[in-house]
């Protein structure tokens, strides 16, 4: 039973690796560009939280 569990061990570690490499790939692709873009931009169009009232 410990060699099947060293076995299971080693398949879910490459399986999570597999998975972190493709999320990197998928978010750093040259098709997300303009979604990465905005999303960047978006705190800056924001309006000010602590803006002095002008009354």
């Amino acid at each position: 039973m410990q060699a099947f569990t060293a076995y299971l061990s080693a398949i879910s570690s490459t399986f999570g690796l597999f998975v972190f490499l493709g999320i990197v790939w998928w978010a750093w692709s040259t098709h997300r560009e303009a979604a990465n873009e905005e999303s960047a931009n978006l705190p800056f169009a924001l309006p000010d939280e602590f803006q002095k009232d002008q009354s």
